[in-house]
């Protein structure tokens, strides 16, 4: 079956592309990666100790990043529906965020003084229509920035994918609420063309 025109653009892009480049000589597993790093780089995320769950994390390109920053010290739960590829200190989870049971055995990983920080990639199967896109990729946000109000301890952080559309205006409001500091960053690895953008929010106090 002959790939569309779109398909090969996006081939012939991404192969271009500068990230791509740099995570194959990096030895990274995604340019994703690029994204955390230049936020934690700027904020200071990370320190060995720490408990850090990683939601959405297939290829497993922020997790590995995590894993470095940790130094073998701290503890790492990622969870994806997509398998990853193991990796030193990490706790990996198989399985949909939605699910009951899923949720239910990230909730028994974590220990007992909580999660420091709560980073959520997880985005929906894209179809390209921006109105069923948006709705779902919301919900999983939301999802996630709920779990985070469960599971961070107090000063905690989160870092998590959201889109500009219905629900994102809510979604800041309710971070500004229950943390100190709150801003919205566009990390250079994210493509311009890309409604994501990264909610951080620093300082939980609930």
């Amino acid at each position: 079956m002959p790939r569309s025109k779109s398909s090969k653009r996006w081939l012939q892009e991404h192969f271009d592309d500068v990230f791509v480049k740099k995570a194959q000589a990096e030895g990274y597993r995604s340019r994703a990666v690029y994204k955390l790093k230049e936020v934690d780089e700027k904020e200071h995320l990370l320190k060995p100790g720490m408990t850090v769950v990683d939601l959405g994390a297939a290829p497993g390109g922020w997790t590995q990043y995590v894993s470095e920053k940790l130094e073998g010290r701290g503890t790492i739960i990622a969870l994806d529906i997509l398998p990853i590829d193991a990796l030193p200190g990490v706790n990996f989870i198989l399985g949909d965020f939605r699910e009951d049971d899923i949720f239910q055995q990230l909730i028994n990983m974590v220990p007992e003084h909580g999660v420091d920080l709560l980073l959520s990639d997880m985005a929906p199967n894209m179809s390209g229509s921006a109105a069923v896109d948006i709705p779902r990729a919301m919900y999983l946000a939301e999802l996630a920035f709920d779990f985070g109000a469960k599971m961070l301890k107090p000063g905690g952080a989160l870092l998590m994918k959201v889109f500009h559309g219905a629900g994102f205006d809510d979604l800041i409001k309710q971070a500004r609420a229950q943390f100190d500091k709150v801003v919205i960053r566009k990390p250079n690895a994210s493509r311009s063309r890309s409604r994501e953008t990264y909610l951080l929010a620093k300082g939980y106090n609930l």
